[in-house]
């Protein structure tokens, strides 16, 4: 009896639960309100454009996917992805942010850790990116890191219920 009792104890100390399983509420859908940037004498633009959109979404064993558009991305002028001009393939570059991966949430530092697979810019690709983050209510917000022109960019999401 003792022998099976701690032979299931074996087989279950040997199954791992999911490290970045999360139980926070920052879990679910999220939709884009904001993706601004602050300017570093203080005032704050849009970065994206007029009504940019967005959609970002946490799942509850850690997993993340956040898309970000300009509202007014032109299209390509041959009507063809893979004949695009220098100037479409520019905007189309420029006017998004995108990336996926895992996370962890610290919720003593407020910071999310995005442990990004794949983005729009390869440069990301592989890394880990931690934002601090804010939530108000149904408001998720956080800051990216300065840019070299010093202005900061800012997402701002609204739960999707």
């Amino acid at each position: 009896m003792i022998n099976k009792f701690l032979s299931l104890l074996a087989v279950l100390l040997m199954v791992q639960l999911p490290a970045t399983a999360q139980t926070s509420s920052i879990v679910g859908t999220w939709v884009l309100s904001a993706a601004d940037k602050l300017l570093p004498d203080g005032s704050r633009v849009s970065d994206y454009g007029e009504h940019p959109h967005g959609l970002v979404i946490f799942t509850s064993d850690g997993y993340y996917s956040i898309q970000i558009y300009r509202a007014d991305l032109r299209k390509f002028s041959s009507g063809n992805k893979l004949k695009g001009t220098p100037e479409d393939y520019k905007d189309a570059s420029l006017g998004m942010s995108v990336h996926f991966g895992r996370y962890t949430i610290d919720p003593v530092k407020s910071t999310i850790s995005f442990q990004i697979d794949r983005s729009s810019f390869p440069n990301l690709d592989d890394t880990t990116a931690v934002r601090i983050y804010e939530m108000k209510g149904d408001e998720l917000s956080w800051k990216v890191q300065p840019r070299p022109d010093g202005s900061v960019p800012l997402t701002v999401l609204r739960r999707v219920r």
